[in-house]
């Protein structure tokens, strides 16, 4: 693969800034391709638009970037659109590396609205022109999503200065070719994230059909012994795949199988692992595979946790929530009958693998269950990503190829970078994740975690926060009957009839976001915008879960 690397994005994300600032740290030549187009031209970007069409200069951007694509050691700037066409995409992708500069659309539009004052010609960003500039940005922007979700790293540029934006992309050069990464020898890596720890980074792979790749991947990143699978009786069919695959690359694999469920997540079936291992005499450089779901990803990584102080520990999820949620984060912990996850600790994973294809073999409601956390992710930090919830709602649901692992590797994506940002919750980040959970979880305990799945608690608890926020005078109304739309048409439930609401308040005071005595709500300001409030009124709360459970 040639040493170039292609900076994408939407007009506004900083691309032919950030490609100067990491050509420079490089010692690399700058290739901006708009540039090149207008110079071998005569004229602007906009001429060729207005004068000879937009078909003719899709063709001369193909062939600028594929000439350009020639030459080695260069970083490459490319226009906004350049990702939508696959023969652009393959062109990069086998000539460098693929780096995404990604902000929200009310970024990109404040970005756009100051560069345009200092240009002398504002005319050259006709996108302000339209009557509605943030909804023609919001609109485009959702349409290209899918596309920019292929590069192989991306950097959200939102808080950066073009500085930082620049080390992180160069961070990601050294990662996935300097250390003979990811990306080589696959189509595009898998490579949804890199999750930055204290404790080391580590990948986050989302592919289709990928988990036969297990054994090389752990290969490549670890030398362990043997490796001692744990999982349940629900995912033996992809742990006995993940057995063979270690084998298949001479690591001895053993495997334990576990009763499914929630109820399986107590210090009991932590000892009983504790005991399966010690009866195999496993040692501290050996690996612990969690294969299953969130209950089986949450009890083998606690176990690995504490078995010989600590063992290496990576995660193979099989359901839609654990792969979108419960496996990246490094939170491992089991329940009490006083409530859920109050025994656990901060452990990272060594890796994630994610292979989209075994979600196939899942019941409906599962899907539909785990969907909720990447809705959710949407309705926190990434208006596109619900905008594509609103827009390809069947697609997804139909777990179509590209649909499916692009909606999944943008949903890890977002997780990724705030549990980077703030891998222990103590920065007031990480916290944004628990919109809907605290209602969420007060509903499966209240209901002994046997009647609700877990997405279907957090989507009524969403729609108390809707509720809240909207009551408060932050989520407008015409916000909430969009989320409500979504989660609706995928076939969440929004309420919990029947459910009592003082039982709800209580289970709610033994969650782990009371601070003070006081819940830390998470809300909505709006959609792709959240914050946490712990001025909730008391009345507002109780009117709420009321409202709820009619």
């Amino acid at each position: 693969m040639k040493s170039n690397i292609f900076i994408t994005g939407f007009s506004g994300s900083g691309k032919t800034t950030v490609g100067r600032i990491v050509a420079q740290q490089l010692g690399w030549r700058f290739v901006d391709i708009d540039e090149v187009i207008s110079g071998g031209e005569g004229t602007s970007i906009e001429a060729i638009f207005s004068t000879l069409g937009e078909r003719h200069f899709r063709r001369l951007e193909r062939d600028r970037l594929s000439s350009a694509a020639q030459g080695t050691e260069q970083v490459i700037s490319t226009g906004g659109g350049v990702p939508v066409d696959l023969r652009n995409r393959r062109v990069m992708e086998s000539n460098g590396i693929v780096a995404c500069l990604e902000a929200r659309p009310e970024t990109i539009w404040q970005r756009l609205l100051k560069q345009s004052s200092e240009e002398e010609d504002p005319a050259a960003r006709p996108m302000l022109a339209d009557a509605d500039p943030a909804k023609r940005i919001r609109t485009l922007k959702a349409e290209r999503q899918p596309s920019y979700s292929l590069a192989h790293w991306t950097v959200h540029t939102d808080s950066l200065t073009p500085s930082e934006a620049a080390d992180e992309v160069v961070r990601g050069w050294r990662v996935l070719a300097g250390s003979g990464g990811a990306v080589s020898g696959r189509e595009d890596g898998d490579l949804a994230a890199l999750v930055k720890t204290s404790s080391g980074d580590y990948p986050v792979w989302v592919g289709w059909n990928i988990l036969d790749s297990l054994g090389e991947r752990v290969k490549e990143r670890l030398s362990p012994g043997t490796a001692y699978i744990v999982s349940d009786e629900g995912a033996f069919r992809q742990a006995r795949r993940a057995q063979a695959a270690l084998e298949s690359s001479g690591i001895p694999a053993h495997m334990l199988l576990l009763d499914p469920g929630e109820q399986s997540k107590t210090l009991e079936s932590a000892q009983h692992v504790y005991g399966w291992l010690a009866g195999r005499k496993a040692e501290r450089s050996d690996l612990v595979l969690a294969v299953g779901g969130g209950m089986v990803g949450d009890l083998a990584g606690f176990a690995a946790a504490t078995y010989v102080r600590g063992m290496p520990f990576a995660q193979v999820p099989t359901s839609m929530l654990a792969m979108m949620d419960a496996s990246v984060g490094g939170k491992v912990a089991v329940d009490l009958p006083q409530g859920k996850n109050l025994v656990g600790a901060f452990y990272q994973p060594k890796f994630v693998l994610a292979d989209v294809t075994v979600l196939k073999t899942l019941p409906r409601r599962e899907l539909v269950s785990g969907w909720a956390e990447a809705v959710k992710h949407g309705l926190i930090l990434d208006s596109d990503l619900f905008a594509t919830f609103e827009g390809q709602r069947e697609t997804i649901l139909s777990l179509e190829q590209r649909a499916a692992t692009d909606v999944i590797r943008r949903s890890v994506a977002i997780k990724a970078n705030v549990v980077s940002q703030d891998e222990r919750e103590t920065l007031g980040i990480r916290i944004l994740l628990n919109y809907g959970h605290t209602i969420g979880h007060a509903i499966e305990a209240v209901t002994g975690y046997a009647h609700y799945l877990h997405g279907e608690a957090v989507s009524v608890g969403m729609m108390g926060a809707a509720h809240i926020g909207t009551a408060m005078g932050m989520m407008s109304k015409d916000d909430m009957e969009r989320q409500k739309a979504v989660l609706e048409g995928i076939g969440l439930p929004l309420r919990c009839p029947g459910v009592d609401p003082e039982a709800l308040s209580q289970a709610m005071l033994s969650d782990k976001k009371v601070a003070g005595g006081a819940l830390r709500w998470v809300l909505l300001d709006e959609i792709g915008k959240a914050t946490v409030r712990s001025d909730v009124p008391l009345g507002l709360v109780q009117e709420t879960l009321t409202r709820l459970s009619q």
